[in-house]
Parts: structure tokens; sequence; C-alpha cells
């Protein structure tokens, strides 16, 4: 719910007679603005009538007492607001000492400016407090303290060589320089404060986290600064500061900790956020209770948790991060080592909605009775559903987000193989039929999903392999992976003359014709290494390329998948169809499932 929307100029906003403290939430992103925003903000207020219109701010309001100083939490603007104060500094700063060489009028316009940076009758009470990453706390006070509006406060090390230092020592350039060039110092410092005191802000204020979300949702141009996981680290440990000011740091370290073990993505921590509510649910109806996380809803779900306990919250995400980071295969398990693979199978086509399903599974496990082996047939199957899945579209995506609830309802009070015989009839029972799966494997299936096409192709490749013969198809040293699909009749627009003559007889337009219907389809696909190198090169040519050191990475590159290309002189649409038929055969045994209707 929003509070209320209005537009202030800045000395409303920095009321000296209110008791309104901006605080930045101790854990939110640090002071991050440079050189080129501050010289933007100080151009912009030189150069613009009076009342330029300067951002606007977002601010969680939950005060109830009129008679206490009102503490507003910054949610959004941290950074502006950040630098308005920076700026306020320095123009006190300014305006000298105080003593002997300003008028009267000058003193009240300082002590003005004084009562925007400190409150009125609490000497060291901040108007706004950044929050404490990099130090930006400390360096802020420390500048207060040498401009002589706070008690003293000793000055960080290395405060020089960060952006609020630094911000504070621009702006006392840019004034001085401003003052400096005008007939009158005082008249050009004054003229400066009231541009800085009628330029505008928009303040918008709400009640919860949760309101803050649906905003930036609702203000989706605006690029929208905070994110949901940050919005619930500022609710998280915000709380805890409250309970546990001593520990706050401890905490922080281990929500750190959490983000660290899923990644750098931010749709990954997203997505563990969903699926942590979504797999423990039932353990949490005692709290809150909606049917299913969803990127709307995941602010009120978590602030409800948070509120009941928030270390408690904080520790338990934890764990399931730990779990969640080893499905990601991110880290290590001796005790689950056996799944390693299965798992990196299950991301590579694209299993993810199933990570709920396994999420609360693996932290069942001794409870639920599951070994390696059961855990292992698991997620084979979830792998083979979504090769399927992800062929035929069936079944549509809303009815796979929410087939892990089912499962996890249905398997309550199943142990051991009950939970895998269990999980197998329930995939089995919404995937596609073998005859609608084979019907995609025969067609083109580059076209159609190039990630399952990819998929289908390694695995056959893989299961042709031995521990000794065992190649990493999936290997990916730099930002490209080694091993590709390859075309053998070539997809580019203009087909080479060696093509159409092998192909067509020297019929371009039917050698057109050849690739249009064939030239996706599983037949004509292979894997090789060094695509780029092969690309419209003539048959023989891709399949006798070798590298700098002399090594096959054309078709006679050892893959089985290429035994009959590497033994053969051309290729024809004959051919095509003869090798697609044998592999959309071996496609259907390696993925079968049991009690799939024909």
């Amino acid at each position: 719910m929003i509070k209320s929307v209005n537009n202030y100029p800045i000395s409303q906003l920095f009321d000296i007679d209110a008791s309104v403290v901006y605080v930045i939430p101790k854990y939110q992103r640090e002071y991050t603005w440079g050189k080129q925003h501050w010289q933007n903000l100080f151009d912009d207020l030189i150069e613009n009538d009076p009342g330029y219109f300067l951002g606007s701010i977002i601010c969680i309001n939950q005060s109830t007492d009129t008679l206490a100083i009102q503490e507003l939490e910054v949610v959004d603007g941290q950074q502006r607001l950040t630098t308005i104060s920076l700026l306020f500094a320095a123009v006190y700063k300014a305006f000298g000492s105080g003593t002997g060489e300003l008028n009267e009028d000058l003193l009240v316009e300082r002590n003005n400016m004084k009562r925007k940076l400190v409150l009125r009758g609490a000497s060291d009470r901040m108007r706004v407090v950044p929050q404490s990453q990099n130090r930006n706390h400390d360096d802020y006070r420390a500048i207060l303290s040498e401009i002589e509006v706070i008690n003293q406060y000793e000055i960080p090390l290395n405060a020089g060589n960060r952006r609020v230092m630094k911000a504070f020592r621009y702006f006392q350039t840019r004034i001085e320089e401003l003052i400096t060039a005008a007939d009158d110092r005082n008249a050009a410092l004054i003229g400066f404060v009231d541009k800085l005191s009628r330029a505008s802000l928009v303040k918008i204020e709400v009640a919860s986290h949760t309101d803050a979300y649906v905003l930036f949702e609702s203000l989706n141009d605006r690029g929208m600064p905070l994110t949901a996981v940050d919005l619930i680290k500022n609710k998280l440990l915000a709380k805890i500061d409250r309970d546990d000011p001593v520990r706050v740091d401890y905490y922080f370290e281990q929500w750190l900790a959490l983000l660290n073990e899923l990644g750098e993505e931010y749709a990954i921590h997203e997505r563990f956020f969903r699926q942590y509510y979504n797999a423990f649910k039932d353990e949490l109806k005692g709290i809150i209770e909606v049917p299913i996380a969803t990127r709307s809803n995941l602010i009120f779900i978590f602030e409800k948790l948070i509120n009941h306990n928030a270390t408690e919250c904080l520790t338990k995400a934890a764990a399931a991060a730990r779990l969640y980071s080893f499905i990601l295969s991110r880290r290590t398990d001796n005790t689950l080592q056996d799944l390693r693979k299965p798992l990196q199978d299950l991301e590579r086509i694209q299993g993810a909605p199933s990570y709920v399903l396994l999420l609360n599974l693996l932290t069942r496990r001794g409870q639920l009775g599951l070994n390696t082996e059961h855990l292992k047939a698991i997620i084979n199957d979830l792998a083979v559903f979504f090769v399927r899945r992800n062929l035929t579209d069936t079944p549509p995506t809303h009815e796979v987000a929410r087939l892990p609830l089912k499962i996890l309802e249905g398997s309550r009070g199943l142990t051991g193989q009950d939970v895998v015989d269990f999980i197998q009839a329930q995939l089995a029972a919404v995937s596609s039929t073998d005859a609608e799966f084979r019907r995609r494997l025969e067609g083109s299936i580059y076209e159609e999903n190039i990630g399952v096409a990819r998929y289908v192709l390694t695995a056959l490749a893989e299961d042709s392999m031995t521990t000794e013969t065992f190649t990493d198809l999936w290997e990916k040293p730099g930002t490209q992976m080694t091993w590709t699909i390859e075309h053998i009749f070539p997809q580019g627009e203009n087909i080479p003359e060696s093509w159409v003559q092998m192909m067509a007889d020297g019929d371009s337009e039917h050698a057109k014709q050849i690739q249009l219907l064939h030239v996706h389809r599983l037949g004509n696909l292979t894997i090789t290494g060094y695509n780029s190198s092969l690309g419209n090169k003539s048959f023989v040519d891709k399949r006798d390329r070798t590298d700098s050191a002399g090594r096959f990475v054309g078709y006679k590159n050892g893959l089985s998948l290429n035994s009959e290309l590497a033994d053969t002189d051309r290729w024809s649409v004959e051919q095509i169809q003869s090798r697609g038929a044998a592999l959309v055969n071996r496609a259907m045994e390696l993925f079968a499932f049991p009690g799939v209707p024909e």
C-alpha cells in the first residue's frame, strides 16, 4: 500500500524543524556513484532554473508514534540521497568557521544547513544514515566530524580512497571554484544554496517491503534497481539487527555465504528462494500458507517468515542453499558423489523445475529411507521426463511448475523404493506418448529445440563410451563449448557447389528443397569439435579434418555417433533417412519411460 506520494523541495524534505531521519539499511548496496554522477548533479543545479527535479526516493514508513523521531527506511534512491547529503556537508564547510567572517544572515543559512545534516537538539543524530558496507557509514561520520557538526570521530584508514570521501572532496572543489569565480563569494554561495534548497525530489512512502516490491514491478521502465532478493536481505538483516544487534555481523556473513553457494547469477538466487518455499511449504504453513511461491508474492512470503523468526529463517535457508549448490554441481559431497553426473544431465536438459522435489528429498533422505541408488534412479527418471517434455511441450509449462508439489503431497508416508516407484508413475502419467515423442524425434529436432537436440546427440554418443574412452562433450574451457552440433549437409542459405553436386546432381533448386526438408533432422546432425572450422567445407574435408597437432576433429574423431560418417565418401538423402531412423530408435530406447502409453 502506498501511503503517500509527494514532490517536495529539498528544503522541505530536509525540514530543519522535523525529526525525520532517512536510514539506508545497514546491509544495502554500498555507495557506488562516481565522478560522472557528482558532476551531472552539480551541473544540473547550476544550469537549470530553481525547482529542478532531481529524481525520486522510495521509503518504508512503519512508524506509529508521531511524537518520536520518524525513521524512514530508504529502499530506493539511496545513492541520490547520500550524494545530496555529502553536497550539504561541502556547502556547510564552505561557509567557514562562522567566527568573525559571516554576517547574521549567513550564520542563519549556515545553521540551517547544519540542521539538514543533524537533527535539532540531538547533536549526534544524523539526518541521513548511510549503510555500512565498504565503511560508507564510518566515512560519512568522519566527514561530519571534520566539518564539526557531530562529535569527534576518527577518520577511518584509507577513507580518502573510497567514494564517500571522494564525493565530498569533489563538491568542496566545485563549490570553491564557483564562489572564487564570482564577484561576491557570499552572494554566490547563497545563490547556490537557494537553488539546492528549491530543487525537488519525489518521495514515495510505502508501508512494507512487499509494497515496495509491488511498486518496483509496476514501474518496470525504471530498471528496478532493487530486486526481490535485495529486499529479502534488507528485511532479514534489519529484523536481526533489532532482535540481536550484537550478532548481526555474524548473520550478515551467513547471508553472504548463502549467496556464494548459489553463484553470481541473480536469476538463480530468485529461483532458489521460490523453490525453497515450495519445497518446504507444508512445514511452513503454520507461519504462512500460499499455494505456490511466485515472483509477485515472494517478498510477502519472506516477510512473514522473517517476522516469525528471522534467524531461524536464515539458518534453514542457508542449509537448503548448501544442498541447492550441490544440485547445481557447485559443491561437492562425498556421500552423494554418484549423483554428480545425473544432476549435471538434469541441468543440461533444463530440468530446473524439478529442483523443488530434489531439494526436499535430499534434505529428508534419511527420514525417507532414500539411499544413493534410489536418488540416482529418481534423477535419471526426471532427466528422461524433461527430454520428452521439452521436445513435445507435454505437459504444458504451468503444469510442470506444479508437478513437484503434487508429487510431494502424494508421496506422504512413502519410503525407500516406494518413493522411487511413485515418482516414476507420476511422471509417466503426464509425459507425452511414445508416438508423439517419436514423431518429434523424426522431425526437424534442431529447429524444434536446439537444447534437446544437443542433449540427445551427446547422450547417444556417451551411451557407447567406456570409462577408458569417456570424452566430456560438455567441456567449456572458455566462453564456448569445445564440442558443438554440426550439420553434415550445411544449413547456410548459400549451399556450396560441391554439396549441390553431391546431394542434387548439380540442381541448386532441388538442393534447397532437400535442405529445407532434411537439414535439421537427427540423421543430418552430429557432434564435432571445431565446428566453425568445418562450416561449408566438402564432406571429405569435414570427415578428414585435423587440428594443428594432427588429431582428427572431423567425423573421424572417434565418437560412435560418427562411425557411419567416418567410413563413407559421400552423403545423400537416403543416408540421412537411414541414419536418422537408427538414431531415433536408439533414442526411443534410451529415453523410454515404463508406463507411458504408446
